[in-house]
């Protein structure tokens, strides 16, 4: 909550599930948008830069872990005479905050995963979320189980990703 946010208007909104039955419908419904996309809309250079990865429209994890917290953008407010209300950078600042959040919960010893299935408007309707709400990612956390396995996946380098400005004083 102590993200930077435009306007300081904070314009998100976290609802943790932890529930059993509602994990599981959620899985369902992630994984008739994931199945519709890998089988009909993802392009194959994506399906290619998925595969050493090993991810597919099965997403088990959303039922197996403890918790998952669907983050939302509130794309606009409601003023006090009834009408729209502008929030200003919502997704950036929404991004920020989810940073912050998984940054908390590695340091605790967490482990966390994002899922974004395409399209997620099937979160408003399991989650009860207002008009003014759109789904930004569904993030899954936990301790992790004995028997996870992670790929192994490669990050930039530090010099592929930071660059010293030129023409400095």
């Amino acid at each position: 909550m102590s993200a930077p946010s435009g306007a300081n208007q904070q314009p998100w909104t976290f609802v943790v599930v932890d529930g059993v039955d509602l994990r599981r419908r959620l899985r369902v419904a992630a994984e008739k948008e994931e199945r519709e996309f890998y089988d009909h809309s993802a392009p194959q250079e994506w399906l290619d830069a998925l595969a050493p990865i090993g991810t597919d429209a099965s997403k088990p994890f959303l039922e197996t872990a403890p918790v998952l917290i669907a983050i939302f953008v509130q794309a606009w407010k409601r003023m006090p005479d009834g009408g729209r209300g502008k929030h200003y950078y919502a997704s950036e600042s929404v991004g920020i905050a989810t940073g912050f959040l998984i940054a908390a919960m590695h340091n605790a010893g967490l482990s966390t995963l994002t899922h974004t299935p395409s399209p997620m408007k099937f979160l408003n309707q399991l989650l009860n979320r207002p008009e003014n709400e759109r789904p930004f990612l569904l993030l899954v956390a936990g301790y992790p189980a004995e028997d996870c396995t992670v790929p192994i996946i490669q990050k930039k380098s530090f010099s592929e990703s930071v660059m010293e400005a030129i023409g400095r004083d």
